[in-house]
């Protein structure tokens, strides 16, 4: 137990106390990093590169997870709604795409969206959208980071329906013929009958899809690396950046830990506006 929690904690640990420090090259290869106080994180919230991002972090966060949510109650629903073998064909496909690896998922999307030999510029071009033969994807910044809202909503729909899906089962049938007798409209139902008593579950797994949008870094990196002209840098990515390019380890710690205080506070509130939902309703 205790050698788990070590295990998880120690790199948050590590990370904290390197962005008190003077850390760079030279510090990593000699030791020896001297504490500078608050240096690096004045340093960092004085740049207005770091507010930009912050916001466009917050626009990636925002519209992906609206998107993830909104799909997937849809999913969800259809799920309820669809025969026996269409409902275990669909759920398959559903964790067929949830157990593909990430970097496996990224590459198939850099091959859909390849310029010449790309499978969604031939469709496109197809149905006779000819400005999109030989379009390039990942040089223009709001084409490349629809590309990767588009890769992630496609991963993180499956987990969010099925888990949606999953609760949707527990609600009394009884519940839903009551609503319908008395001359409910489908989406009367669901936000009558539906989302009250799954608002936990609700917010439980938006939670966790905002973990999951804000902190994404492999699919932004291998698809474009934060470019073109850091249209796609989020705060991980802008960590990364910053402390394998300039070698500052200590001003990328400082982003990591600041993301991590930005996520807290986010969820926290989250959680507690949860809680409170939950002892008025009891």
């Amino acid at each position: 137990m205790a050698g788990g929690v070590l295990l998880l904690l120690y790199p948050l640990l590590r990370a904290a106390v390197i962005s008190f420090q003077h850390f760079r090259m030279g510090e990593l290869i000699r030791g020896g990093a001297a504490f500078v106080g608050l240096d690096n994180y004045r340093e960092l919230l004085a740049a207005e590169e770091f507010w930009t991002v912050v916001a466009r972090t917050f626009a990636w966060t925002g519209i992906n997870v609206a998107l993830i949510m909104g799909i997937s109650t849809a999913v969800a629903l259809m799920l309820l709604r669809l025969g026996r073998r269409m409902r275990v064909a669909l759920m398959s496909v559903l964790a067929l795409v949830w157990a593909t690896p990430i970097i496996a998922a990224t590459t198939i999307f850099q091959w859909l969206f390849q310029s010449e030999l790309g499978v969604v510029n031939w469709a496109l071009t197809g149905l006779g959208f000819d400005s999109f033969r030989g379009y390039s994807w990942f040089a223009d910044g709001t084409a490349m980071f629809g590309v990767l809202v588009v890769l992630v909503v496609w991963q993180s729909v499956p987990f969010a329906a099925l888990t949606l899906y999953a609760g949707l089962t527990t609600i009394p049938a009884e519940l839903y013929e009551s609503a319908r007798i008395d001359g409910g409209t489908g989406r009367q139902v669901f936000t009558m009958v539906t989302f009250p008593i799954l608002r936990p579950l609700f917010a439980l797994v938006t939670s966790l899809e905002v973990i999951w949008v804000f902190k994404c870094f492999p699919q932004i990196w291998v698809l474009s690396q934060g470019g073109p002209d850091d249209a796609t840098t989020t705060l991980p990515v802008y960590a990364f950046k910053i402390a394998r390019v300039l070698h500052r380890y200590d001003l990328g710690s400082a982003v990591a830990m600041l993301t991590v205080v930005i996520l807290a506070v986010a969820l926290i509130g989250n959680l507690r506006r949860m809680l409170k939902q939950e002892g008025a309703e009891s």
